[in-house]
């Protein structure tokens, strides 16, 4: 018969490797966004079920790990919009995102505006031509 004590060190062990393992998965999310990631995927490279990972994640990060890359995905959007200097469509293969329903879905949801308003709304401007001030009259 084992001693209690032993029995919550071994939970409190295991409990520190999932966190360790789920760390992983969130840096290996925010490294590489932009390839496809699927969660069957993270889930193997971490080994885990997929029900476990999605499961612990949620619990740790408050996210389930899709929603987690999405949520980088259009994070990284908006700062690429914001430049101006891409168009909706590159932006959209820039962040890994394969289908610009999908795209266009979590980006309303998470900014409430569509990208292209995003864009129109947040890109720099040009600057304005100065007005032509009148010159003071002048005097003989």
């Amino acid at each position: 018969m084992c001693h209690p004590a032993w029995g919550r060190a071994r939970i409190a062990a295991q409990r520190l490797a999932d966190l360790a393992r789920l760390r992983r998965v969130r840096d290996r999310i925010d490294r590489e966004y932009a390839r496809p990631l699927d969660v069957p995927a993270l889930a193997r490279g971490a080994g885990m079920t997929t029900g476990h990972l999605c499961r612990q994640f949620r619990l740790a990060y408050g996210a389930s790990p899709y929603a987690y890359l999405m949520r980088r995905r259009v994070e990284r959007a908006q700062a690429l919009l914001r430049r101006g200097d891409l168009a909706v469509p590159d932006v959209r293969r820039a962040v890994g995102c394969g289908s610009p329903a999908a795209f266009g879905a979590h980006f309303a949801a998470r900014t409430g505006m569509s990208p292209g308003a995003y864009r129109r709304h947040a890109a720099p401007r040009p600057p304005s031509p100065e007005r032509c001030a009148p010159e003071p009259a002048r005097t003989p």
